[in-house]
């Protein structure tokens, strides 16, 4: 994968992200009627300034782009004119205050909310439920489930595609409750069977949920015949080309697509000889050195390069998930909120030691997945977009000191108490939040750097 991809698609999700998030506390800031000093995407130093309004307010992009903020004008970081008294932030009482601050994380939900509405109106492309043959021994195979089975429903919710099977079983995993999947058999026959997670352990979320179940997704038996190469990617670069039929890696030879899938997988910047017929002809040895890339922190290698696929059974097994406008609107609303639950649930099951602090990711592997779904398409990067979008108002509102949540948390107090928190408690609880930033930081960047050496 290209390097400047992954740089690119990076920062342009967090500048758009961060653009979002502090828009929602300027917004609402001017229709409270405070005065916004600077609006700036980044930190550190300025690589770009400008003014704009009646208020001249700075806008600036920063050298760092980990974050941004929304300055305000507030009498606690300096002095303010009579005349503009009204307009400090400090000024403002605790509603608006708090609406303020809880702008920036409802304008990520939204952004969220827009983006699976634009996806949904215009169609996810999926593959069916249809299993493949379960392995042997697993939870799969002994709640009775066989190859041929397609998932209509669990648990009466409708299962269009593949991915929502997925996306079903993990929420419902996190109950550790039996669940009702409705299936329609080889022979056409619709059967309910009962899957049980009494054998699952929290480490097993971590994962990929349906492989440990003993699920597998039924594959075409396609020939080692290359479709797309990706530009960039290990196979353009040692010039394999469309059309390729691959004889053997290494020496083994190889029968099916998924064969020489394993190769490439087990084979990450290594180097693999290829041998390949184009036409008529035998190619030299090509020389290929896979990508290395992490799926559930699992390294694997990757070559960019798809199969040739039979179009007319492609198309018995793909599908393209989509709704008409109202009816995209309510599925965006229930992802948003059902993917903001599933947060919130997993970083109390970290907090609680119930699934490891593995699981947190940093900007590298945060770099990482935005470049794969860009280089997947447009459909796979708005997807990503919405998920981080979600993360990042999760985050937010988490009630940790710095955050836009730990301030909800003072405002909260005032309302009881009738009184603002002294200054004194907020600086104890600014320290506090900032060490548990830095800490979470430093996990999620060692995170970051495991994953990136395949240890």
């Amino acid at each position: 994968m290209s390097i400047l991809l992954t740089l690119a698609a990076f920062i342009v999700a967090l500048s758009v992200l961060i653009v979002v998030h502090e828009f929602g506390h300027y917004w609402v800031a001017r229709r409270c009627g405070v005065k916004v000093l600077c609006f700036s995407v980044g930190f550190g130093r300025a690589i770009f300034s400008r003014t704009f309004g009646a208020d001249r307010t700075e806008l600036r992009v920063a050298l760092v782009p980990l974050g941004g903020y929304v300055k305000m004008l507030d009498e606690r970081e300096g002095d303010v004119a009579p005349s503009e008294l009204h307009r400090a932030f400090n000024r403002k009482n605790v509603w608006q205050r708090s609406a303020i601050v809880a702008a920036g994380p409802v304008a990520n939900f939204l952004a969220a909310i827009v983006l699976y509405w634009v996806l949904f109106v215009y169609g996810v492309p999926g593959m069916i439920p249809m299993m493949g043959e379960p392995v042997a021994g697993s939870t799969a195979a002994r709640a009775g489930f066989v190859a041929g089975d397609t998932v209509i429903r669990v648990e009466g919710s409708p299962v269009p595609s593949w991915q929502d099977f997925r996306w079903q079983l993990l929420q419902r995993a996190l109950e550790q409750e039996p669940v009702r999947i409705e299936v329609k058999t080889g022979e056409q026959i619709q059967v309910v069977r009962k899957l049980g997670f009494e054998a699952l352990e929290p480490k097993d979320l971590e994962g990929d949920l349906l492989a440990t179940l003993g699920f597998a997704r039924f594959r075409m038996q396609l020939p080692p015949i290359i479709g797309e190469v990706i530009g960039g990617g290990a196979a353009a670069r040692a010039g394999l080309q469309s059309g390729d039929l691959v004889l053997n890696v290494n020496g083994e030879g190889i029968g099916t697509w998924d064969a020489l899938v394993g190769k490439v997988r087990a084979g990450a910047g290594q180097e693999l000889q290829f041998r390949v017929r184009r036409g008529e002809i035998d190619m030299p040895v090509f020389t290929v050195i896979p990508d290395r890339a992490t799926v559930n922190g699992v390294p694997i290698g990757r070559i960019g390069a798809g199969p040739r696929m039979d179009e007319k059974l492609l198309q018995r097994i793909s599908t393209v998930v989509s709704y008409g406008p109202l009816e995209s609107l309510q599925k965006a609303l229930i992802k948003t909120w059902d993917t903001s639950l599933f947060s919130l649930r997993m970083m109390g099951k970290m907090i609680m030691g119930e699934i490891s602090l593995k699981n947190l990711s940093g900007p590298i592997t945060i770099a990482d997945y935005a470049g794969q779904s860009a280089q997947s398409g447009g459909i796979s990067y708005l997807m990503f977009l919405a998920l981080i979008s979600i993360s990042l108002g999760v985050l937010n509102l988490l009630p940790i000191p710095l955050l836009d949540g730990g301030h909800l948390m003072y405002y909260s107090i005032e309302i009881f108490t009738g009184k603002p928190v002294s200054e004194k408690v907020m600086e104890v609880g600014q320290r506090i939040g900032m060490t548990l930033l830095f800490v979470l930081m430093a996990f999620a960047l060692f995170n970051d750097i495991h994953r990136l050496l395949g240890s």
